[in-house]
């Protein structure tokens, strides 16, 4: 128990360095985990050998495992299928064309490299898939999760993730639950049988059994805390007994909860769990880079590498292109996918475990997982920079006759009219008060649903993000009398008014900032007015004292 908690601790303790090391250099987190993963590995080659440090990281060998189970149940928690039909075609022919085009390519270069049949097979699966957790993470940070290529990069790793669990269902079934020797006789139709059950009782508990047990502890927070913990456990056991991995049962455990109307609170109340034990998960990734094998692998690593962060990205363009999509959307939706997957170690941790391959193999996956996970996630933070420099490169891709519904715009002369940067929060009152007064108007946000539903009440809404060149061009800003930025975005706020000076606009100009720091700059940058959120409540309120509710 001592020895567990004094690694813990140390763990903990490098991934608190590199984290502020990190946020210091403006980074990712991940890269720190990564990083404080590699250092223990390195440490424990060098030191193991005097005694100075274990050679086994006990405390990495069981609780990332169930921080990967957390995971997977949230991420079956947040399957929503509407997300894949809205953009259906785009999302499953270009998830399925790229896993095709790169397991046939990562089985052809890990062959060309001296691996194995077996082990160019499974080299090739783990090269196909990029990595939900970091796409999610790295969005939610950068208030993203929301936009078209946010949807579209979900919805193709959401697809991979079901192409993953397909395959590690393969890969991990085991023999049957009676031992009656079926397995061995008919291996295949025992996989059917069994995955079809494990299935269908997913279905049926989540229809008539969960949704009368999560309305009975709704109540309390947390006991339906618990109660979610305990079903994730519990259906993830029963997996297990079934033959089937811990992934498995925790994804289908949360996808059981996915239509529950709970499901939001009960996410909100597991994140934090499952952050800590993510933490532990992306260190052990970083652990299981092998020093001692990168001299001998350096090839085999530099080829995946850059296949995963130049390649595939290519192919994304190249196949997002075909249905229309603007650059813009192309590219941020390229970048967010160019990485390997999670599900890629998982796949070769379990053909190591039955002898399918070497420790190099394993290795090499490690160590691609953390280089292109590191790249991927920086390129990621500054994606709006590397757009910039890239966009002319960019309409290569985009289709020369046809462009997706979801960006069809129609340009239409306009005059004196106002801009609304974002259409809801504090742009709906605003955007509201223009329809009733009758006072021209265009409204862009990045949000399709939104724009949507705000077209459907009659009013002029493009879709859209204000750091494309492109949208500022169609918004007609030289024209315009007001422009008003209601969206929580910092960075994209500052964007917009650089780009502002630098065409001279003259159109008043209205923005939001998140503290006083910001308004000062955003003050300097040409703003005629700038909105704290929380400071105009506050003068409401006192106005309102002042005014009413006192006399």
């Amino acid at each position: 128990m001592n020895t567990i908690f004094l690694q813990l601790a140390a763990v903990l303790f490098l991934s608190s360095v590199f984290g502020y090391l990190i946020k210091f250099l403006k980074l990712p987190l991940i890269v720190a985990y990564l990083l404080a993963g590699v250092t223990i590995s390195g440490a424990t080659t060098i030191f193991s050998s005097y005694n100075l440090i274990p050679s086994n990281w006990q405390v990495l060998t069981f609780l990332p495992g169930i921080g990967l189970a957390f995971v997977l149940f949230l991420i079956g928690m947040e399957l929503d299928l509407r997300e894949i039909k809205s953009l259906g075609k785009p999302i499953l022919i270009t998830s399925l064309g790229q896993i095709t085009i790169t397991f046939l390519a990562g089985f052809a270069i890990s062959g060309w490299l001296g691996f194995s049949q077996v082990e160019s097979i499974f080299l090739g699966l783990g090269l196909s898939f990029s990595s939900t957790i970091v796409i999610v993470k790295l969005l939610l940070e950068k208030k993203d999760l929301a936009s078209l290529y946010g949807k579209l990069s979900l919805g193709i790793t959401l697809v991979e993730d079901l192409v993953a669990i397909t395959a590690l269902m393969v890969i991990t079934v085991g023999s049957s639950v009676f031992n009656l020797g079926l397995q061995q006789s008919f291996p295949i139709l025992i996989l059917i049988v069994k995955a079809a059950g494990l299935f269908l009782l997913t279905f049926v508990l989540s229809k008539y059994v969960l949704e009368n047990i999560f309305k009975a502890v709704a109540k309390n927070v947390e006991l339906l805390f618990l109660t979610a913990i305990a079903w994730c456990f519990i259906f993830t056991s029963l997996a297990l007994l079934l033959g089937f991995s811990i992934i498995i049962g925790a994804f289908l455990a949360g996808v059981a909860l996915a239509s529950s109307p709970y499901h939001f609170q009960i996410q909100s109340k597991v994140k934090p769990l499952r952050d800590f034990f993510l933490t532990l998960f992306f260190v052990y990734l970083g652990s299981q880079v092998k020093l001692g094998d990168l001299l001998s692998a350096w090839g085999a690593i530099s080829a995946l590498t850059l296949y995963a962060i130049v390649v595939k990205p290519l192919i994304f363009l190249l196949l997002l292109g075909i249905f229309g999509f603007r650059k813009h959307t192309l590219f941020h939706t390229a970048l967010n996918l160019s990485q390997i997957s999670e599900f890629s170690l998982v796949i070769m941790l379990f053909g190591l475990s039955n002898g399918s391959v070497r420790p190099l193999a394993l290795s090499v996956i490690a160590m691609v997982g953390v280089l292109s996970i590191t790249v991927s996630s920086t390129m990621i933070t500054y994606s709006r920079q590397i757009y910039q420099i890239f966009s002319p490169f960019l309409n290569f891709f985009e289709h020369k006759s046809m462009v997706h519904v979801l960006e069809n715009k129609k340009k239409e002369e306009k005059k004196d009219h106002v801009v609304v940067v974002g259409g809801e929060g504090i742009g709906g009152p605003v955007i509201r008060f223009l329809k009733r007064e009758g006072i021209p108007e265009m409204v862009v946000d990045f949000n399709p649903h939104v724009i949507e539903r705000l077209q459907k009440n009659g009013i002029e809404a493009i879709y859209g993000d204000i750091a494309d060149p492109d949208i500022l061009d169609f918004l007609q800003l030289e024209n315009s009398k007001v422009i008003i930025s209601a969206v929580d975005h910092d960075e994209d706020n500052e964007q917009l008014l650089r780009e502002l000076k630098r065409r001279k606009i003259k159109a008043l100009m209205i923005i939001r900032a998140s503290d006083p720091d910001q308004s000062e700059l955003f003050k300097e940058l040409g703003a005629d007015y700038v909105v704290l959120p929380e400071k105009v409540s506050g003068e409401f309120l006192v106005n309102k004292l002042k005014t009413s509710w006192l006399h």
